[in-house]
């Protein structure tokens, strides 16, 4: 009775831990890309506009056209690279149902084979491919995960991955820029917020990836920080040139 009950215990802790992050969502890469992009490049671009002396105002301005800018530049991007790969993914999977509809046979003995080659005995590799080729939208569904590794019914939206994009991108990018919006005459308060942003964002990250929360953190609090010390090294350097 104990063993059976512990049995039960197991399966029970198994089902309840057994989750899945959504992996396959076309919502997630772009944001977090947007967000982490809009930070860092407009970061990097109002230090390297600060590094050559100019005004708040041409640092405000800078700052809003980046803004502007990046985003529609992300969600453009965006929308053409996800559109693209759905419409490559649709034309292969008109080719198998197409091949499905005209040589059912040798798609069941394709099937088949696949399963044999995975370790299926013969004989109830080709009982399993004669059942689910029985219905030709779970034939088609079954063809391509295991010949093209996508799932028809869950294809990334070219909408969604640009309005994420978008989205991300002009608050991330809005960071630097606000607290000269709110009346600050110098960088370092800009500075300061954009890289607790970045900080932040990466601790975000974490919590998806499941990485240690203060090292992707700090990772991408260095590698914001490194990119708008370079650019404002370069605007100094480029501002006493010209001048």
């Amino acid at each position: 009775m104990a063993i059976i009950e512990t049995e039960a215990t197991l399966h029970e802790a198994h089902r309840d831990n057994h989750t899945h992050r959504d992996v396959n969502g076309g919502w997630l890469r772009p944001a977090v890309f947007g967000a982490m992009d809009g930070l860092v490049s407009n970061l990097a671009l109002m230090t390297g506009v600060a590094g050559g002396s100019v005004s708040q105002q041409t640092i405000v301005i800078t700052g809003l056209a980046g803004l502007a800018a990046g985003a529609f530049s992300m969600a453009a991007g965006e929308y053409t690279s996800v559109a693209s790969q759905r419409e490559l993914v649709q034309a292969e999977l008109d080719i198998e149902r197409w091949e499905l509809r005209k040589h059912p046979k040798d798609e069941e003995r394709e099937l088949a084979a696949l399963y044999e080659s995975r370790g299926v005995e013969p004989g109830l590799a080709r009982e399993v491919a004669r059942q689910l080729s029985k219905d030709p939208e779970q034939a088609l569904e079954i063809h391509a995960r295991e010949e093209l590794g996508v799932d028809p019914g869950d294809l990334p939206s070219p909408t969604v991955a640009a309005v994420s994009s978008f989205g991300s991108f002009a608050v991330g990018a809005l960071l630097p820029v606000l607290p000269y919006l709110l009346g600050a005459t110098v960088l370092w308060p800009a500075l300061l917020l954009a890289l607790i942003g970045l900080f932040a964002c990466g601790a975000v990250v974490a919590k998806v990836t499941a990485r240690s929360w203060w090292f992707s953190g700090l990772r991408q609090l260095a590698l914001g920080g490194a990119a708008a010390g370079v650019t404002y090294a370069l605007g100094s350097l480029f501002g006493t040139a010209v001048g």
